[in-house]
């Protein structure tokens, strides 16, 4: 039976055809992808395959087109604010690199960074003078508010740029209460919600924050090479792109250009067409779903397996927050993580490792941790594979 707005876990199972290979434990990595979005990617391929990519993509210019629609209604925002970006990384370099950061700026940011984030904070930090500041943990390990509404009052921040939920450690940021303050102070808030959209519910309205970048292959389920940034729209013609092309602008005269108005100004004319319209069809289908039912769903499951981990002998559980995801890490006695994975997978139960390069900037990281991260589509009997595995000593 399934309750009135829960997951129907045998229908999604059907939906997706890895589930009858794999115990899928990887969601944080990359999702398995529902038959919808499967079909659509493969659609579009063949049907470029059989006319050719211009004629194919003239034929799908609908498709490709309710992309903008999904994706913001996804996250409640209006579609001119969304652009199609081949990955979470560069939707999220996109908006970073198209602040016109000054000597003395300051950017705020939180000890569960991602390294690719981190990276670049150092390259513009070193080329134009800013300085990178990392807010400290409160209590519960997660972005400290109070801390953070202290570093607002000092003054000269440019930009507070964080995660949502971090790669390494089960935890949700504050992100809501990040935007208020950030709102409060006049100051720039760029998530990176590669870890969140589809997984709970992402409200670009309520959360406040100015940009926002996420990825398709992780808890949206759509196809890996593709994502999307979203912009809130009075600020877009405040940035200015770090490179254009001419689908992002229009060369008027010889030394003259002039920049989309939308959040098209921050895609490319090349892309992966049929990942887009896949992606859309991924934003669709979660919706449908209902992000508030996802949440619920992969809370529950990734709560039932902390539980039960922690009370297996010589495992530690390393996850925080005051509020919890769907990714669950922790480190087993005895065992080195990598070769968890690796023990694991020929069970065909599937998890990652996060390593400690992924997240240099977090004081209480561990070297490295194995990573199970759970879906909707995943069940109580996948979950007991796992346990048993883990007490069986691989």
């Amino acid at each position: 039976m399934t309750a009135a707005g829960s997951i129907d876990v045998d229908k999604a199972r059907i939906d997706t055809p890895g589930c009858g290979d794999v115990a899928h434990l990887n969601n944080a990595g990359a999702a398995l992808p529902p038959r919808p979005v499967i079909d659509a990617v493969a659609g579009h391929f063949a049907l470029e395959a059989r006319i050719g990519g211009y004629e194919a993509y003239d034929r799908a210019i609908e498709e490709v087109e309710r992309f903008y629609d999904a994706v913001a209604g996804l996250v409640n925002a209006h579609r001119d604010e969304i652009a199609y970006v081949e990955n979470a990384t560069r939707a999220w370099d996109m908006a970073f690199y198209a602040i016109p950061f000054a000597p003395g700026d300051r950017i705020l940011t939180t000890t569960s960074e991602y390294t690719s984030n981190g990276i670049a904070f150092q390259q513009v930090a070193k080329a134009r003078g800013a300085s990178v500041e990392v807010v400290p943990d409160d209590e519960h390990g997660q972005l400290s508010l109070e801390a953070l509404a202290a570093e607002l009052d000092r003054g000269g921040v440019r930009l507070v740029a964080i995660n949502h939920i971090p790669t390494h450690n089960g935890l949700v940021n504050p992100a809501a209460e990040v935007g208020g303050l950030c709102r409060r102070a006049g100051v720039l808030f760029l998530l990176d919600a590669c870890q969140s959209v589809g997984q709970l519910p992402v409200d670009v309205a309520e959360i406040g924050c100015d940009m926002l970048s996420a990825t398709g292959r992780k808890f949206l389920r759509g196809p890996r090479g593709t994502g999307f940034l979203y912009v809130r729209r009075d600020l877009l013609t405040t940035l200015e792109p770090p490179f254009l092309d001419l689908h992002s602008a229009t060369w008027t005269a010889l030394d003259r250009y002039e920049i989309r108005d939308d959040a098209r100004r921050f895609e490319t004319w090349e892309r992966y067409v049929a990942g887009q319209i896949g992606l859309g069809v991924a934003a669709g289908y979660a919706a449908s779903l209902g992000l508030a039912a996802i949440e619920e769903r992969v809370t529950g499951l990734a709560s039932r397996l902390r539980e039960e981990l922690s009370a297996r002998p010589g495992v530690t559980v390393l996850d925080r927050g005051a509020r919890r995801s769907g990714i669950v890490t922790f480190t087993v006695q005895g065992h080195e993580p990598a070769g968890i994975k690796q023990a694991l997978r020929a069970q065909g139960i599937h998890v990652s490792v996060t390593d400690i390069a992924h997240h240099l900037l977090d004081p209480s990281a561990v070297p490295s941790a194995v990573r199970a991260s759970v879906h909707y589509y995943n069940t109580d009997d996948e979950i007991d594979r796992l346990l048993t595995a883990v007490t069986g000593g691989f």
